[in-house]
């Protein structure tokens, strides 16, 4: 199924974080606080302005992502949990990640 969000908002995947810490403790699932860092998966066209010009988004489909603790919708689409955000509940992109880095390399 494809998926096209409208407007401003974003669909979202979240990233997994390490099951070790630093320390080399391992974390139990119940103890693990649900990632807030994710990739944007697709994203809409932009905010509608009252001149009726559309402002595209900051984020694109790739962009590794920081939200809110509560940001976003959940939803199931072809079996994956995905969230479904506006683009003001993102706090910002990541920049220079480790994949970016092996892109460079």
């Amino acid at each position: 199924m494809k998926f096209r969000p409208l407007h401003d908002r974003v669909l979202v995947r979240r990233i997994e974080q390490q099951e070790k810490t630093a320390g080399g403790i391992i974390i139990p699932d119940t103890a693990k606080e649900k990632p807030q860092e994710g990739e944007v998966i697709a994203a809409g066209a932009g905010i509608k302005g009252e001149d009726g010009k559309i402002t595209p988004l900051d984020v694109k489909a790739g962009d590794r992502i920081l939200f809110g603790k509560w940001s976003g919708t959940e939803v199931r689409i072809d079996g994956e949990d995905l969230l479904i955000m506006k683009e003001s509940d993102i706090l910002g992109i990541v920049e220079g990640t480790a994949t970016a880095k092996k892109k460079v390399a």
